[in-house]
């Protein structure tokens, strides 16, 4: 079935009249109708009943009307997103995070790229570093943040785009919350929350192993909600980044005696073709003072 064959339908569906349908759809009315002839024989019936004055539509021709002009109606928004997408006049960004970086960072640069595009599309995606390597591999994001992707894959282009500290978070009434500094020691009587979706998870429990903490008691927690929710209740204190947000209700408290700090980097895949959006967002991101953010 060609789309010519679809348009030259619809006409003469609308005008009951081979003649005008074809002056309409600037052809010859022997063309026009040698179209439809095939398009009847790829449907296995006629559309139409040639009677004069008008051509009448015939029981195949009613139920598959509807249907073509879906058909034919989805062709034509596919051809003018195609050409908004290559005029620029739409963009698209497809960018993949892991599970500990927070979304509110990119909210001031997507702010400022929506002002470039009459139009734009959002997709985001989240998985842990291992599956944001695989949604760049396989095309399904053109970017991705993390603080760390363990692969080892030569085409993936990495960007340091800022460092930052964990700092100890606990509920504003704990023992620890009118501190401004604690040390490593005085986790030794804490529950601690192990965030097993943070890419440090291995490295911040090894260093506090060398300190002597007993990490195989601390609670295990898959996402920044729950563990919020657990800090409030007081069942536990937790090491998160500066960059993460928290509710008024907890406190921050930097750690000293520990090693515990991240560098979130914006990847991309060397040697493949982004999209505008994409390449705006990268150079954005790469131009950013990220000093405030990260304290």
């Amino acid at each position: 079935m060609e789309m010519h064959q679809v348009r030259y339908f619809l006409a003469v569906a609308r005008l009951l009249n081979f003649t005008r349908a074809a002056e309409e759809c600037n052809v010859t009315q022997p063309s026009l109708t040698r179209a439809i002839k095939q398009l009847e024989a790829e449907l296995g019936g006629d559309l139409f009943r040639r009677e004069r004055p008008a051509a009448q539509l015939t029981e195949l021709g009613q139920r598959m009307h509807p249907l073509l002009q879906q058909c034919y109606d989805a062709a034509l928004g596919a051809r003018s997103l195609a050409s908004s997408f290559k005029s620029g006049e739409v963009g698209a960004l497809r960018i993949a995070l892991t599970h500990s970086i927070d979304l509110a960072l990119l909210i001031p640069h997507l702010e400022q790229i929506k002002r470039q595009f009459n139009q734009l599309e959002f997709r985001f995606l989240r998985g842990n570093s291992r599956e944001v390597a695989e949604y760049l591999k396989k095309g399904e994001a053109e970017l991705g943040i993390a603080a760390e992707i363990d692969e080892s894959w030569d085409r993936l282009d990495v960007w340091p785009l800022f460092t930052e500290d964990f700092e100890l978070v606990v509920r504003k009434d704990h023992h620890l919350a009118d501190r401004d500094k604690v040390e490593i020691d005085d986790l030794r009587t804490e529950q601690l929350l192990s965030r097993t979706y943070c890419e440090h998870r291995n490295r911040i429990s090894d260093g506090l192993r060398e300190h002597g903490l007993d990490i195989d008691r601390s609670h295990e927690v898959c996402s920044e909600r729950d563990l919020i929710e657990l800090v409030q209740a007081d069942i536990g204190v937790a090491m998160m980044p500066h960059t993460s947000p928290v509710p008024e209700t907890l406190k921050r408290t930097m750690i000293t005696g520990l090693d515990a700090r991240r560098t979130v980097h914006l990847y991309g895949v060397a040697g493949r073709q982004r999209t505008a959006v994409a390449s705006a967002v990268m150079r954005m991101l790469r131009g950013a003072d990220w000093r405030a953010i990260a304290g």
